[in-house]
């Protein structure tokens, strides 16, 4: 084995130990999660088949209809499984999956890895149009979905078996129920599929339409171990994961949450009020979410916030859309230093990861990439910038998806992957985003990125959130038109922020024109939907 290895080896077995993964544990246990791991591999069936014989009697998942401990999830997918092998689901098979953060969710996610089975994640926001054409295209050969979902699964169900995750009310549906399932399934366990499942995870479709990124499990711990150095999450930890289980981010937690055998807390809904009460009951030790809920959350004010005992919480960890300096200086402020802040993409998995330490010091940055990660910018001809210059964004890690179900990849340049964003980095090594590769505006022959002047107005104490797009400008080609939402109605003009913005920027990055609006659009994770905007 070659000295490099031997490192990533050496710093993975650190890292887990350090978590509280490894440590002593009875031999006979030992043994048989030993046996586990080799026969399952690094997957969610290995996962709970593990924490199953270490932790069987301990809660390992809470939701709105109780609570689980390992055994019983280990037990509920092994009945799910048996039954769906019976209706003819098998290895290389998919299971579309159109559920909230839910049990449903995880039995349904497990069991499909029991059998090899691959599993396709609908955006709970998507519109029955866009559910019947990824299902078209992707072909799942079963559809698991939430009672509230049925209309919109209608025409995408066609041809297919159907299983109801979730119900409520006293009327039961005509499809099966994914519970009644698992009442009546061999709870023993299976036998390993020769291939392992793979999971595929809708991009966000903010420009476009969502595209199936396509995933293979991990084949090792290295990764979970990678993000373990940089956020100080730890073994049998109660997390509560408000961030959508669909969506990358979510995913990746109830992954990694799998790996640390943590009790996972989820509710189908994000409350703000609801999500710090479920954080003082249960002692929770992680929170998991995207930018937009930390900003719902402080707007409740201090005095509700105050009503909450948070002491336990050591790790609110954020992804999935842009996070604001601003905001992250106003949660750290409340909650104490325990933010950090991960980027990445769909297709790239992670880039780079922000500590506490990172947003004090940096505030807006995205951080640095964590071991095993590799980040590079480059132009439009493919040749590495310097420090401190813009440049597109290119990747490398294990996680980097196989390409898109629909055929088709990302750029590569020298084995990396483009996250589709350009960045620059500061003198401290640290990484800013700059934006989105395709949403560069030229503006009188000047290239000028939305995220600066986003941020720039962003600043402003009136201002609660903002989002700036490119207009046709006769003049200049594009100009461009920010949406602001305000804190406080009229509390602020237009002609005064765009005065902040010449004072801070170029004056060809003032904004043409801005408009006030009650809310932006966006989607499930938070992120602005730019074309609904450039509708208006």
């Amino acid at each position: 084995m070659q000295l490099g290895a031997l490192q990533t080896k050496a710093f993975t077995l650190r890292t887990l130990v350090r978590a509280g993964i490894v440590k002593p544990t009875r031999p006979d246990r030992l043994i048989k999660t030993g046996i586990a791991l080799a026969r399952w591999g690094p997957t969610p069936a290995a996962g709970y088949c593990a924490s199953a014989i270490r932790y069987g009697d301990e809660i390992g998942l809470i939701d709105e209809q109780g609570t689980l401990t390992f055994e019983e999830l280990h037990g509920r997918s092994n009945a799910l499984a048996h039954e769906w092998r019976k209706a003819g689901i098998g290895q290389g098979d998919g299971v579309a999956i159109l559920c909230r953060n839910h049990r449903g969710f995880i039995d349904a996610t497990i069991a499909c890895s029991k059998l090899g089975a691959n599993a396709l994640y609908l955006n709970t926001q998507f519109a029955a149009p866009q559910i019947t054409d990824v299902c078209a295209r992707e072909k799942p050969g079963a559809i698991v979905f939430d009672e509230e979902f049925a209309e919109l699964v209608a025409e995408a169900s066609k041809g297919r078996q159907r299983y109801v995750g979730w119900f409520e009310g006293d009327a039961r549906p005509d499809d099966p129920l994914l519970e009644d399932l698992i009442a009546s399934g061999d709870r023993s366990d299976l036998q390993p599929p020769s291939q392992k499942g793979r999971v595929v995870i809708l991009t966000s479709g903010t420009t476009g339409a969502p595209k199936g990124a396509n995933r293979k499990q991990p084949e090792s711990l290295e990764p979970a171990a990678a993000l373990l150095a940089m956020i100080p999450l730890r073994a049998r930890q109660r997390t509560v994961i408000a961030a959508p289980l669909f969506h990358s981010w979510g995913f990746a937690h109830w992954t990694l949450g799998m790996t640390l055998s943590s009790t996972v807390v989820l509710r189908r809904r994000f409350d703000p009020e609801q999500t710090l009460e479920a954080l003082a009951m249960h002692d929770a030790g992680a929170l998991i979410v995207v930018p937009v809920m930390l900003q719902r959350i402080l707007e409740l004010g201090e005095e509700v916030i105050s009503r909450y005992d948070l002491r336990a919480l050591r790790v609110i960890a954020a992804s999935g859309s842009a996070l604001p300096g601003e905001l992250a200086l106003r949660v750290m402020d409340a909650f104490g230093d325990v933010l950090y802040n991960l980027y990445g993409s769909t297709e790239v998995a992670w880039a780079t990861i922000a500590t506490p330490a990172d947003l004090r010091a940096a505030p807006g940055t995205a951080g640095r990439p964590p071991h095993g990660t590799v980040v590079r910018l480059y132009d439009e001809q493919g040749r590495e910038v310097g420090k401190g210059e813009t440049g597109r964004i290119f990747v490398g890690n294990e996680m980097a998806f196989d390409g898109y179900t629909g055929g088709g990849n990302k750029d590569v340049i020298d084995g990396l992957m483009s996250s589709g964003d350009v960045g620059h980095f500061d003198d401290g090594g640290r990484l800013f985003i700059d934006g989105r590769d395709d949403e560069m505006i030229v503006s009188g022959g000047e290239n000028v990125f939305p995220r600066e002047v986003e941020d720039c107005l962003a600043d402003h104490e009136a201002v609660e959130e903002c989002a700036v797009i490119g207009v046709d400008d006769e003049q200049f080609g594009q100009g461009l038109k920010a949406f602001v939402v305000l804190r406080r109605e009229d509390s602020v003009s237009q002609d005064d922020l765009k005065a902040r913005v010449k004072q801070s920027l170029a004056a060809y990055k003032v904004p043409r024109e801005i408009v006030f609006i009650d809310e932006l659009p966006r989607n499930a994770t938070g992120k602005v939907l730019k074309r609904e905007l450039a509708e208006r």
